[in-house]
C-alpha cells in the first residue's frame, strides 16, 4: 500500500509519516508541487535515515543522490514531454513510476516503469469535482501491459479498497483518506487491514 503526502503543510506531518512507516508502509510519495528546493530538503532531512529506500520524490530528483532516494515518479506531463530524448529518465534510481489517467496510455508506458498510477477510480476525497469519467473497473479488462503494476488512486478508502483490488488493480494509493481523517495513523490502519486480508486469501 502506498501514501501520498498531501500537497499542502499538514500539522505534524513529519511524526504521522514516521508512525505510518512504523506500522508497515511500504512507500511514501512526497508530491510538494508549491514547496522550494529548501523546504524539499528540510522536508526529507526530518524523515529518518533508516527510512529513506521508502521515499518516492516527485520533484526535485536531482536532490535524490544526496539523501540516498532510489525512487523517482514522473508526472504525465514529464513523461510526455521530450519523448524522443533517450536521456529523459536517465537519473540513477533504482524504481520509477508514472501517472496515467486511462488504461490505453497505461498499456503505452515503457517498460521503464515498475509501477504507474491510474486515476481517479472513484470521486476524489482530496480534489472537489474531480471524478471518473469512465468506469476504470470496466476499462481495466482491456489491460495489455503486464509489466508495469497498476495502482488504484483517486477515492480510495476503508469502503472500497476491497473491491479495487478485487476488480484487477495490483495495489493502492491513499491520499484524501488519510490527510483528510482526525486520526490518520488509525485510518491506515484500517485500510492496511483490509488490503492484507485481501492478499492473504488470494494465497
Amino acid at each position: 500500500m502506498i501514501v501520498i503526502s498531501s500537497p499542502f503543510v499538514v500539522a505534524n506531518e513529519t511524526k504521522i509519516v514516521q508512525s505510518l512507516f512504523e506500522e508497515g508502509l511500504s512507500l511514501f510519495h512526497i508530491r510538494k508541487p508549491d514547496f522550494s528546493e529548501l523546504e524539499m530538503v528540510k522536508s526529507i532531512l526530518q524523515i529518518k535515515t533508516e527510512y529513506r529506500n521508502k521515499l518516492v520524490l516527485h520533484n526535485y530528483h536531482h536532490l535524490a543522490e544526496d539523501f540516498g532516494i532510489e525512487k523517482l515518479h514522473f508526472s504525465e506531463k514529464e513523461r510526455k514531454s521530450n519523448l524522443n530524448d533517450p536521456a529523459r529518465f536517465s537519473k540513477p534510481c533504482r524504481s520509477k513510476s508514472t501517472s496515467t489517467h486511462s488504461v490505453e496510455d497505461f498499456n503505452s508506458l515503457e517498460n521503464d516503469f515498475d509501477y504507474a498510477f491510474l486515476s481517479p477510480v472513484f470521486k476524489s476525497i482530496s480534489k472537489e469535482n474531480y471524478h471518473p469519467k469512465i468506469d476504470l473497473f470496466e476499462a481495466l479488462k482491456s489491460k495489455t501491459n503486464s509489466k508495469t503494476k497498476v495502482i488504484a488512486l483517486g477515492g480510495i478508502d476503508i469502503e472500497n479498497i476491497q473491491k479495487t483490488l478485487e476488480n484487477g488493480f495490483d495495489d493502492v494509493a491513499l491520499l484524501g483518506s488519510i490527510w483528510n481523517h482526525k486520526n490518520p495513523l488509525k485510518q491506515f490502519k484500517l485500510c492496511q487491514k483490509i488490503a492484507h486480508s485481501y492478499s492473504q486469501s488470494q494465497v
